[in-house]
């Protein structure tokens, strides 16, 4: 089987955008130890720069560019996190950036490209509308589509939070990180596989958008769903090369409510004080459950927080705020 990326690409791509992203802190938290039964070591990707884990492979891909392809520009489709790293790298770049973003992106992501520069062009939420809607603004723009995850250079970019991660916390029994499009778990898998190949890898994933667990179970890949999740980055389906890495190589994929993803959240409030998405809550509500804790052999876990771009609007436990069903 050739994957998307390897270990050696992967280790490029952390050379390439290590000028242009942040490394981003481990952190600890007693209080969650003791909940979880289990030493956790979260690796805060919502401090990453434009607050998501995005940044990473954007960068590397934007960077990838000749100057003469570069000089036409950018083109993406994005909820949010992803629209934002495109528009920062873009920037950092000097080159334009176009942005498909669905009409029921959180108007905080859609606000942060704006205000990187980027122009938004505005599509139906669903995973077609988005591809085809990109695809005409490459035609008339003559940019380059940048994938938010089934590209092998953002993949490989992605990857790099293993690299980090495994730096800073060499003795890991396992990881879990959250699964939408799933360029983040592939990448981190494909370098764990190399570079730590006793560390399990589990995704962590909401019931609403739940297509990765659903086709693990199978054997199929889902291609297309209906998502219904506060977790707005989660709701995109696995792609063609991110597919097979999670249904080889990925342990298993955990599935929690929203439910129980909205205290999660809190508790990283609270106990943490970080903020913190609810897509990148998943993989603690995840943790927490019962499917998780039954697991034996997992004394030092890492746990990717993926994301902290959150409408303080529309917090779901804040007046106002409700959980969308």
């Amino acid at each position: 089987m050739t994957w998307a990326a390897d270990l050696a690409s992967i280790r490029a791509a952390h050379e390439r955008i290590a000028p242009h992203v942040h490394r981003t802190p481990v952190m600890t938290c007693a209080t969650l130890d003791r909940r979880a039964g289990r030493r956790l070591f979260f690796k805060c990707e919502n401090l990453q720069k434009g607050g998501a884990f995005k940044a990473r492979g954007a960068t590397n891909a934007v960077m990838r560019l000749d100057d003469a392809t570069a000089a036409k520009g950018v083109v993406t489709h994005s909820s949010g996190n992803h629209a934002q790293a495109v528009a920062i790298a873009a920037k950092t770049r000097g080159i334009d950036a176009h942005i498909v973003m669905p009409k029921d992106a959180p108007r905080v992501k859609r606000a942060a490209v704006e205000g990187y520069g980027a122009r938004v062009i505005e599509c139906e939420p669903t995973l077609e509308a988005r591809e085809t809607t990109a695809a005409r603004v490459v035609e008339e723009t003559g940019g380059t589509l940048v994938p938010p995850f089934d590209h092998p250079d953002v993949i490989a970019g992605q990857g790099t939070t293993a690299i980090e991660l495994i730096e800073d916390v060499p003795d890991l029994d396992a990881v879990i990180v959250p699964v939408g499009g799933g360029g983040l778990i592939s990448g981190m898998t494909l370098a764990l596989r190399e570079l730590a190949p006793n560390v399990r890898v589990f995704g962590a994933e909401p019931s609403g958008a739940a297509d990765a667990a659903r086709g693990k179970a199978s054997g199929e890949r889902v291609t297309s769903h209906v998502p219904n999740t506060i977790a707005d980055g989660l709701k995109t389906t696995l792609g063609d090369l991110t597919w097979p890495v999670v249904r080889d190589l990925v342990e298993d994929i955990i599935v929690v409510d929203d439910l129980l993803t909205v205290p999660a959240m809190k508790l990283v409030f609270e106990r943490m004080k970080l903020v913190v998405e609810p897509s990148g809550a998943v993989p603690l509500a995840a943790l927490l459950s019962r499917q998780f804790t039954q697991l034996d052999g997992i004394e030092r876990l890492g746990v990717v927080f993926s994301g902290g771009n959150v409408d303080l609007d529309a917090l779901p436990w804040a007046r106002g705020g409700t959980i969308r069903r």
